[in-house]
C-alpha cells in the first residue's frame, strides 16, 4: 500500500515556505510603495513586543556544489567581501531610515552561498554595522550556516562573541561516491572537528543538514551517514528530500544524469531508513524534514504549538516582520513579500541610487492571508481548523470533497470544521497543502516549476 501511495501522490508541488508561492506572486499589481507601506505597518504592530527577523544572504562560494539550487556566485577572489558587506549595510541603513524608531532584532540568520567564505573581520563588521542602527531583543536567536571545510575555530569564536548560539553545518552525505557526484567532498573528520569546536565554545544548538535522494545514494550510504551523524549528536538536523530542479537558471544540477537519481519507492525508502534510525536514537520528527532532540528549542516549539515556518525554513520563534538583506533575499512583512535583485551588479547599482534593491513582490489579499494561515498550520502542526469564522472561506466545502480520497487512503481525518494529518499522512503534507492552494488550482503550471513532493 505504501508504494502505491508514493506512486499516486509523488507529483510536482511547492515546499510552502510561503503562500502564495513565488511563481504565483502578482508582480504586475505590486508597487515599490506597497512594500514600504506594509513594512511600516508591520513594524509598528510588532517592534516593541516581538521584534523582527533578519535574513542576510552571503552568496559567495569557492566551488560549485551540483546539488544546490541557491543563488550563489562562484569565486576564489576574496576581494569581493568588502564591497558586498558595505552594500548590505547600505541596504540596512536605507531600511532604518524608513522606520520610526530603532528596530529590535529577535532573529538573524546568515545564509548562502557560504557565510564562512567571509573573514572574521568582515563578519564582525557586518554584525556591528547592523547593531549600530538596532537593538537586540530578549530571547534572541542568531544562527549561521557553516561549511565544514572552511569554518575555522576563529569563525565560531567570533560569531559566538557577537551573540550567535546556533550553527548549521552542511553535511549532505558521507559517501565518497555521492560527494564526488555533487562536488562536495568533505571527510567526516572535518564535520566532527567543527561540531566539537562549536560545543566546546558554547553553542547551544548545533544542526546538520542531510539530504536523501542524491545521485548514486544507496540505503547503505544513508545508514552510514546517519550512524556517523548520531555519533556527533547534533541538537537538531534537517533531513531534506533532494529537489531536482535543473531548469532553474544558474543551477549547478548538471553534473549527473537523471537515471543516477533514486526515485519514487527507492527514494522514499532512503528517508524511511534514516527516519527510523533517528527515532531510535532519541530524535523527534518536527514538521516536515526536520528532527530534534528533546533538549532543543525546535522540539519545545513543536510541543507548545509555537513552531513557525518562513523563507528560512522552520523556526522556534515567530516574528511578523522579516527583512531579507543581500542579493536575491526575500522579505516578508506578513502583508506583502518583496525580493531583491538576483543579479549582483544590478543589486549594487540600485543601492548606489539610494534605492532598496527590490525587483518584484506580492501584496497579499484577504484570501491569501487566510490560506497562508491554514498552510502554516498544516506545515507546522499537521492540523488546521476554521471553527473561528475568520478562517473560513467559501471554497472550504470543495476542499473537503477533494480531500476525501486522502482520508480513504488514511492520510488525514476530516471533520466539518477541521483537518488532522495522521502519522501515515505526514510524508504527504505538501500534497495536503496543495488542496488549499487556490492559485495553483486556478492556473496549473505550463512549465516545470516545482520539485517532486515525496
Amino acid at each position: 500500500m505504501k508504494n502505491a501511495l508514493i506512486q499516486k501522490y509523488n507529483v510536482p508541488g511547492p515546499r510552502y515556505t510561503s503562500y502564495p508561492t513565488v511563481p504565483y506572486w502578482n508582480e504586475t499589481e505590486f508597487e515599490y510603495q506597497n512594500w514600504i507601506d506594509t513594512l511600516q505597518r508591520s513594524f509598528k504592530e510588532s517592534n516593541s513586543t516581538d521584534g523582527m527577523s533578519l535574513y542576510i544572504h552571503l552568496p559567495f562560494c569557492e566551488s560549485m556544489c551540483t546539488f544546490c539550487g541557491c543563488n550563489k556566485r562562484i569565486t576564489k577572489n576574496h576581494e569581493v567581501e568588502n564591497p558586498y558587506i558595505e552594500a548590505v549595510l547600505k541596504e540596512w541603513s536605507l531600511y532604518c531610515k524608513m522606520l520610526p524608531e530603532k528596530p529590535m532584532i529577535k532573529e538573524i540568520h546568515l545564509g548562502g552561498g557560504t557565510p564562512t567564505f567571509f573573514s572574521n573581520k568582515n563578519l564582525e563588521d557586518l554584525i556591528n554595522g547592523i547593531f549600530s542602527y538596532a537593538t537586540i531583543a530578549p530571547n534572541h536567536e542568531f544562527s549561521f550556516e557553516g561549511h565544514p571545510n572552511n569554518t575555522t575555530y576563529k569563525h565560531l569564536q567570533k560569531l559566538y562573541e557577537l551573540g550567535f548560539r546556533r550553527v548549521s553545518f552542511g553535511v549532505q552525505d558521507y559517501s565518497p561516491v555521492v560527494q564526488k557526484a555533487i562536488h562536495r567532498e568533505q571527510p567526516f573528520h572535518n564535520v566532527a572537528k567543527v561540531s566539537f569546536w562549536a560545543k566546546e565554545i558554547g553553542y547551544t544548538s548545533i544542526s546538520h543538514d542531510l539530504i536523501f535522494g542524491l545521485p548514486f545514494q544507496s540505503s547503505k550510504d544513508i545508514i552510514d551517514t546517519i550512524e556517523k551523524t548520531e555519533s556527533l549528536q547534533p541538537d537538531r538536523l534537517a533531513f531534506y528530500s533532494y529537489a531536482h530542479v535543473p531548469w532553474i537558471k544558474g543551477n549547478g544540477q548538471r553534473g549527473f544524469k537523471d537515471e543516477d537519481i533514486p526515485k519514487d519507492k527507492e527514494k522514499r525508502q532512503l528517508y524511511q531508513i534514516g527516519k527510523e534510525l533517528l527515532l531510535q536514537n532519541g530524535y523527534h520528527e518536527i514538521g516536515m524534514d526536520h528532527f530534534a532532540l528533546e533538549t532543543d528549542s525546535l522540539y519545545e516549539a513543536a510541543k507548545s504549538g509555537s513552531l513557525h515556518r518562513n523563507f528560512m525554513g522552520y523556526s522556534a520563534s515567530k516574528t511578523k516582520l522579516m527583512i531579507g538583506l543581500g542579493v536575491s533575499s526575500i522579505s516578508d512583512s506578513w502583508y506583502s513579500f518583496a525580493q531583491n535583485e538576483k543579479n549582483l551588479e544590478d543589486y549594487y547599482q540600485l543601492l548606489e541610487w539610494d534605492k532598496l534593491p527590490i525587483y518584484r513582490g506580492h501584496l497579499l489579499t484577504d484570501e491569501d492571508l487566510i490560506i497562508r494561515q491554514h498552510i502554516l498550520n498544516l506545515m507546522c502542526q499537521f492540523h488546521t481548523s476554521w471553527e473561528n469564522k475568520n478562517y473560513y472561506f467559501k471554497e472550504i466545502p470543495d476542499i473537503l470533497i477533494q480531500l476525501q480520497e486522502m482520508e480513504r487512503d488514511g492520510l488525514l481525518i476530516l471533520t466539518k470544521d477541521s483537518i488532522q494529518v495522521t502519522e501515515n499522512g505526514k510524508p504527504y503534507v505538501r500534497n495536503i497543502c496543495m488542496a488549499f492552494d487556490l492559485l495553483l488550482k486556478r492556473k496549473a503550471p505550463e512549465t516545470a516549476l516545482f520539485s517532486m513532493t515525496i
